[in-house]
């Protein structure tokens, strides 16, 4: 064969390549959808909410996003479908709205967190009620010596109580409490812009002795590091909490609630969050780390990770185990974590 005719041949041959290259069909790249976390505004749902961002992130390969808000607003967001995942629904505190969007199939139950949590209307620093020992009672703060014992410049003579921080479900439940028990006429509510500003009020108080009287969760930093009291009510009862609310919470039960087509388009996230297993005793041990190492959210998330695969690697197959695992000894972070 003539030089020419070998060049024409692999001319030839080279464009057959090419039109069976070009004809062939590229495998698409798996793309997946970004699951959406409530960004409760407080610390719990918070530090569960990066935990969980981590594990489906890193295990998964699904990317996240953690959006910001009170409540109620985040609830119905989740009802809506804008997000994908909440942490802690609340109960009973959320009772209501939660039972309305189940029955309207707009979310889904899947598991808890830390339930358990003890809340209580109002709290007193044990040591004013070791100077005060008939203090004892909600009924004792219409009382004058207690209304100056909490009085403040701005409360007009009333007792100054702290209420739940703006946009919590429990914000409207101690308003109805405070009218029921009689108490519009002697206590100022302030209503705080935020747990950090609620704790960081009730911590410079302690610490210089003062009185102070308000709202506090058994999940709050205020409650687990001080000595705090709180003020005796009626026991619970469900006429009482439909009704006036003039009794005490019922201890939380912390719902993880997911839209429902997260069940067949995200389905190994579902599973998850069914063996989520974040306890109140977990979340106190954490919280407790978190106050004495002055740590934000996220390094207090990456602390628990690094600290507790024997309990995250139960929730996941050990093929996400070892992804997750391998992602915190490179020191990585969660691309979805807001910037603190």
């Amino acid at each position: 064969m003539s030089i020419q005719r070998r060049l024409r041949a692999l001319a030839a041959a080279i464009v057959a390549v090419i039109i069976v290259v070009g004809c062939a069909q590229v495998a698409p790249v798996e793309t997946k959808e970004t699951i959406v976390f409530n960004d409760l505004n407080w610390a719990s749902a918070q530090v569960q909410n990066r935990i969980a961002q981590y594990i489906v992130e890193k295990g998964y390969g699904y990317p996240t996003r953690a959006v910001a808000g009170p409540t109620l607003p985040l609830f119905e967001s989740l009802r809506r479908g804008d997000s994908h995942v909440t942490m802690e629904i609340w109960l009973p505190n959320q009772r209501a709205v939660w039972e309305e969007a189940l029955a309207a199939g707009q979310v889904v139950a899947v598991g808890e967190s830390v339930s358990g949590i003890a809340q209580s209307s109002f709290m007193i620093p044990a040591y004013i009620q070791e100077s005060h020992p008939e203090l004892d009672s909600v009924a004792d703060l219409k009382e004058e010596q207690y209304r100056k014992l909490f009085a403040t410049a701005e409360s007009g003579g009333k007792a100054r109580l702290v209420a739940c921080p703006s946009g919590w479900a429990c914000e409207a439940v101690n308003a109805t409490k405070v009218e029921s028990y009689g108490l519009s006429d002697h206590v100022h509510v302030v209503v705080p812009e935020s747990e950090a500003a609620l704790n960081d009020e009730v911590f410079a108080l302690y610490a210089a002795g003062e009185p102070w009287l308000g709202y506090l969760s058994g999940d709050m930093p205020a409650a687990l590091k001080l000595d705090m009291v709180p003020l005796a009510e009626p026991a619970y009862s469900d006429e009482c909490w439909s009704t006036t609310k003039a009794c005490t919470y019922e201890a939380v039960t912390a719902l993880i609630a997911v839209r429902p087509e997260l069940l067949t388009d995200a389905p190994e996230v579902v599973a998850l969050l069914r063996k989520w297993d974040f306890t109140l005793e977990r979340y106190k041990e954490l919280a407790v780390w978190r106050l004495d190492n002055e740590a934000g959210i996220a390094e207090a998330a990456l602390w628990w990770l690094n600290h507790n695969a024997d309990v995250w690697s139960q929730w996941v197959t050990p093929e996400a185990a070892a992804a997750v695992q391998a992602a915190l000894d490179a020191g990585e972070t969660a691309a979805g974590w807001p910037t603190e």
